[in-house]
Parts: C-alpha cells; sequence; structure tokens
C-alpha cells in the first residue's frame, strides 16, 4: 500500500487498514466540491483542508468503504484512526470517528494513548467532542479504572485533553459520576478559554436533563467561582 493511501512510516500496521483506506482515498476524492470545500475551512476556522463532502453524501460513501470488511480488533481500529488522522483533509478524520463510535466496544483501556493522540492532533470541536461523548465516555463506562486518566486529564495543560475529561460523560444520564462532573466543573472553572468554560456549562446543562435539582443548587452555590458563560449554559432549560 502507498504511503498516498495512509501508511506513513510509524503508523500501525493492518491488513483491513490497509483495505479501509484505499477504498476511503480512491473513493472521497470523487465527491470533492472545491467550493463547499472552502466554505467548510473557513467555518472550522481553518483548522484542517477539506474536501467538501456534504454529509450525508460522505456517510454513503462510507458505507460503500466498508462493504463487507471484516470486524476490527483494537489494533485495526487504532490503525485506520491514526492513518486518517496522518491525511490532511477533515472529512477523513470524520470517517474515523464515525468507525470508531460504532465499534469502541472493540477497544480496551489499552486504546486511551491513541485516543489522547487523536484528540491533541489537529484539534477543534467537531472532532474533540465526538471523540469525548462517544470514544472516551464508553471506554470509561466499561472500565471504571479509567476515572483516574479523567482525574489526570482534568488537570491537563491541554485545553482539548481537559474538555474531554469535561464531556466524557454527557451520554451518561443516570449512571453520572456527579461528584466527579461536578468536581472537574469547580477545580477547571476559573479557566481562561472559551471551550472549557463552554463545555462545563454543556456538561452541566445535559446533567440537568437527568437532575435539575442538583445542577440548580451546584449553580447557585459556586455562581461566585463560574464564568458567566458556564452559567448561562448550565441552565439554559432549568
Amino acid at each position: 500500500m502507498s504511503p498516498g493511501a495512509g501508511q506513513a512510516p510509524g503508523l500501525p500496521r493492518s491488513v483491513l487498514a490497509d483495505t479501509v483506506l484505499e477504498r476511503l482515498t480512491l473513493l472521497y476524492p470523487t465527491a470533492a466540491d472545491p467550493v463547499r470545500a472552502r466554505s467548510a475551512a473557513a467555518y472550522m476556522k481553518h483548522v484542517a483542508p477539506f474536501l467538501g463532502i456534504p454529509t450525508p453524501r460522505r456517510r454513503a460513501l462510507s458505507r460503500s468503504v466498508l462493504a463487507g470488511t471484516a470486524r476490527p480488533a483494537e489494533p485495526d481500529c487504532a490503525a485506520i484512526a491514526l492513518r486518517c488522522w496522518a491525511l490532511p483533509e477533515r472529512e477523513y478524520q470524520y470517517f474515523a470517528i464515525d468507525y470508531l463510535r460504532r465499534r469502541v466496544a472493540h477497544c480496551s483501556s489499552g486504546f486511551v494513548p491513541v485516543l489522547r493522540r487523536l484528540v491533541t492532533t489537529v484539534p477543534w470541536w467537531d472532532t474533540v467532542d465526538v471523540l469525548a461523548a462517544h470514544v472516551a465516555g464508553p471506554l470509561v463506562a466499561a472500565d471504571p479504572e479509567l476515572r483516574r486518566t479523567m482525574d489526570e486529564w482534568i488537570e491537563d495543560d491541554d485545553l482539548w485533553i481537559v474538555r474531554t475529561a469535561l464531556l466524557h460523560q454527557l451520554r451518561f444520564k443516570e449512571a453520572t459520576d456527579a461528584r466527579r462532573l461536578l468536581g472537574y466543573c469547580l477545580r477547571r472553572a476559573d479557566h481562561p478559554d472559551f471551550f472549557i468554560r463552554k463545555a462545563i456549562g454543556w456538561a452541566l446543562r445535559e446533567y440537568a436533563r437527568t437532575d435539575p435539582e442538583a445542577v440548580r443548587d451546584f449553580v447557585d452555590s459556586a455562581r461566585d467561582r463560574l464564568a458567566p458563560l458556564s452559567v448561562r449554559e448550565a441552565t439554559k432549560h432549568l
């Protein structure tokens, strides 16, 4: 397989990834739209170039890419994701995220170093938020020992790692570790970055769907520590 299909030096070897990336890099460019690509790149603050493929069309192509492929093992998931991240256009990373969120059950706590690499490479909310809720979250739910990893991530210097820790319980509902969630929000309440303050509010707003009284009481007690943005987001539906 040629490096043009994602087999860059140092990336994991996987026969399944060879097949997937060969098909992917053949099919996706056929749907490229330069005008839409420029618009998408501008909307995403030029964090990465785009092919300009609308989401419905991209997902239809993805189904063709994956037709008849084998069930992956964890190394295959790592190889596919990292090879997609090695390609410049953002749609390849979207493919990897869609792939992971549907196959995260095939991954263990050993996938966390790969997850961290994905979160911190070409990071922006469009990839990080899905990785947080649909990859980090299920990994923690499957292995509660990973809560200690999230405890480390909430203290990290990288804002996207912190955002991942804040958002990983978004889909937990009644299974939310409320003490941990509220503690995380307090520990990073004074963070200066918009994306952290927004994430605090979002995490609280989502938990308010499950326990509105707990969130209301928390915001009331911590209002002097929380940023106004965090308070607005947390109480939007209370």
